[in-house]
């Protein structure tokens, strides 16, 4: 008796802990991402969501709404506290209801007018209206095919984790990017290129027997977001990737994927008629070679009837190319899309070329290389482009392709991962970063034509459209290494969907789904969110400067390395890209070019990067260069040294282990930047001759 009533008694505080745990969240680990559903702390909001949401319908059965209604299930028990009715059909609803399904599935009043607005949707597009049906208040959530439906659902979900209210909703939604896709340069071996979050996820050696349930979890965290496609390896491909050992495991993949709306493309060797398939030549013009990729193509259609298509990265960085057959990149790629078109496939042929031979400028080589092969790709060709003319650098101006292409339909390129960012090391939030380049005026037809424009195919009316997101997802338990490196994955996923959404509106979003409600707090994070990349530009690279990290890991500082990028001398700092240097200026559109060229008008983000200035020019400040650019580098130390102080506020207020783990890496951080400054300063001024001053105080800043 003794012994039963003290089992009792610890489990009943062992009860009490566990929930004031799960409460306050001590004990999370990153693994549920935005997609945590915890019950609201305020019992008056989570009381009317109950009384708007008194039962739940959705019609139909099939793998996607058998998704739908268990993340129904599980995101609305989890926020309102309990158990929330399923009905078996409409006609037993009582009281107010969710309703989800196609107007197919659904018998509503045609009244409501939903079949017209729907008509405007497309195939992912929703729309989620309350309405009166059959004289009980209701919240229907409908579109044109299941995969908007998935969307539509979580996005409602979206609502009720970030508190809206949904009284009166009468909302449609549809993306503004056709292909919206994730970029994983993961290997066949398990490891990741630029990958800061352990071991690729697909884990090869063990597919097709076995698969993982975090595969499923991974694409449910990308129909989260309205993300509709992965490449599954490196652009860096190997051919046996297109082996039926490894189409038997990337079938696997899709079948996983197919009912969350996430197709499958494939990162292919240009050379693998020679390498796999016992040619001697993957000349484009050849008729064998063009053969033998028909014939692939079809094999792999056989074992996944819903393939994306094929990443291609050729001629660049020793990758082979149509160049090694004198051929240009416009004849590679359509040889491949000839044979991808009768499967509805396309390619994405990426623009990262920089061959010596195109011009001494690296920045001008893409544009060089691509800009004259406009209106010669095949009609299922997207050029994929980088953000910017270098290579991810933490701020480089937008490409210059964009807006020089009007006949070829771009694809935008972004990395998610922090390769050039301190890795998984640095709180980092890319969407501001993003937002300059999708925001940045090509002047391509007059003012107004923005990336974003080119990108969603409306600048020049293209059928087919994309952006690309290099994966920061790893096999780590948080999926991403750092836990704010999370909201990088979750913003690109929001800004595919638009990129019109607001940098500072995706970071509350963000952090109300992820961390907390309490007002404080997410005004706490979100500053630290919204002031983290000019931080870690201030640490690295301000003014404009690019590429002064070491070869090999792209994380130290390196600046004595990297003299080539930034040409320092006694004269002064900056590469002379301007109409007396390398000319670069004059691949945007005037007036942007005009702009860009002369020292007074250039933008101080981009001073560097277009001009070559003297130590001692004044900036808009009234400051020399040399004292603006130690000022920046000293800020960029103190940010960062500021930033821990600003997490440490949080202490109590979110879960221990999140935050000591964000706390060690804010540590790492802090002392980054110190060596970062240090280490450029002190080479810098070996050119200027001139003493580094004293920190700015904060009310001079």
């Amino acid at each position: 008796m003794k012994y039963a009533f003290c089992s009792s008694r610890l489990a009943f505080f062992a009860v009490l802990f566990c929930l004031g745990s799960w409460q306050l969240g001590w004990a999370e680990d990153g693994y549920d991402l935005w997609l945590r559903y915890r019950p609201m702390a305020s019992p008056e909001i989570q009381k009317q969501y109950r009384r708007q949401i008194g039962t739940v319908f959705v019609a139909g059965e099939s793998p996607t709404l058998r998704i739908i209604r268990k993340e129904l299930v599980h995101g609305l028990g989890g926020l309102l506290g309990q158990d929330i009715p399923f009905l078996e059909s409409l006609s037993a609803a009582k009281a107010s209801t969710l309703i989800v399904g196609t107007l197919e599935d659904l018998p509503l009043p045609k009244e409501l007018g939903l079949e017209t607005r729907l008509r405007q949707l497309g195939d992912e597009g929703f729309l989620i209206q309350t309405a009166e049906v059959r004289v009980h208040p209701c919240i229907i959530i409908t579109a044109n095919t299941e995969r908007g439906l998935l969307y539509g659902s979580f996005h409602f979900l979206r609502l009720l984790q970030t508190q809206q209210n949904i009284s009166h909703l009468a909302l449609t939604s549809t993306p503004k990017i056709r292909d919206r896709i994730l970029n994983h340069w993961d290997t066949l071996s398990g490891g990741v290129g630029r990958g800061y979050a352990g071991k690729s996820l697909w884990q090869w050696h063990e597919l097709p027997a076995t698969v993982s349930p975090r595969l499923t979890d991974y694409a449910r965290a990308n129909a989260s977001l309205g993300i509709n496609g992965t490449v599954l390896n490196s652009p860096n491909s190997e051919a046996r990737i297109l082996t039926p050992e490894y189409l038997r495991k990337v079938a696997a993949l899709a079948d996983i994927f197919r009912p969350y709306g996430l197709r499958v493309f494939l990162s292919v060797r240009f050379s693998a008629p020679r390498e796999i398939g016992g040619l001697e030549t993957a000349d484009p013009f050849d008729e064998r070679v063009v053969a033998w990729w028909e014939a692939k193509v079809r094999e792999i259609y056989q074992w996944i009837p819903d393939f994306g298509g094929f990443l291609v990265k050729a001629n660049s960085e020793g990758q082979p190319g149509p160049q090694d057959y004198g051929r240009t990149h416009a004849d590679g790629a359509n040889m491949l899309a000839r044979a991808l078109a009768p499967h509805r496939g396309r390619v994405m042929w990426r623009a990262f070329v920089y061959g010596q031979g195109l011009d001494a400028d690296r920045a001008k080589r893409a544009y060089e290389a691509f800009a004259p092969l406009d209106g010669q790709f095949a009609s299922n060709v997207l050029v994929q482009v980088k953000n910017g003319p270098l290579d991810f650098q933490p701020r480089e101006p937008a490409h210059p392709l964009f807006g020089a292409m009007p006949n070829t339909p771009l694809l935008l390129e972004l990395q998610i991962t922090q390769e050039y960012l301190g890795h998984s090391q640095y709180l980092v939030f890319l969407a501001p970063m993003w937002k300059e380049t999708l925001d940045f005026d090509t002047f391509a037809h007059g003012p107004g034509s923005t990336v974003a424009k080119v990108v969603e195919g409306r600048l020049d009316n293209h059928a087919l459209s994309g952006i690309a997101g290099v994966a920061n997802v790893g096999s780590d338990r948080n999926w991403c290494g750092h836990h704010f490196a999370q909201a990088n994955w979750y913003a690109f996923g929001r800004l595919a969907w638009n990129p019109g959404l607001g940098a500072q509106a995706l970071a509350e979003e963000w952090t109300r789904q992820t961390f907390s409600h309490e007002p404080d707090v997410v005004r706490t994070i979100v500053t630290l969110m919204m002031d983290s990349w000019e931080g870690v530009v201030n640490t690295m690279t301000p003014l404009g400067l690019n590429v002064l990290c070491s070869f090999r890991g792209h994380y130290d500082p390196a600046p004595q390395a990297r003299a080539s990028f930034h040409k320092a001398d006694a004269a002064g700092l900056g590469y002379d890209r301007s109409r007396a240097g390398s000319g670069a200026v004059d691949q945007y559109h005037p007036p942007q070019n005009e702009r860009l060229n002369n020292l007074a008008t250039c933008p101080e983000k981009y001073l560097l990067w277009f001009h070559h200035v003297a130590w001692n020019q004044p900036l808009q400040s009234g400051r020399t260069l040399w004292v603006e650019l130690c000022r920046h580098y000293q800020a960029g130390a103190e940010q960062a040294r500021r930033q821990r102080q600003i997490w440490r506020r949080l202490q109590g207020r979110i879960d221990d282990q999140r935050f000591h783990e964000v706390e060690a890496r804010l540590e790492i951080q802090e002392r980054d930047a110190a060596a970062w400054r240090d280490a450029c300063l002190n080479y810098f001024q070996k050119f200027s001759k001139r003493p580094i001053p004293a920190p700015a105080a904060a009310s001079d800043e």
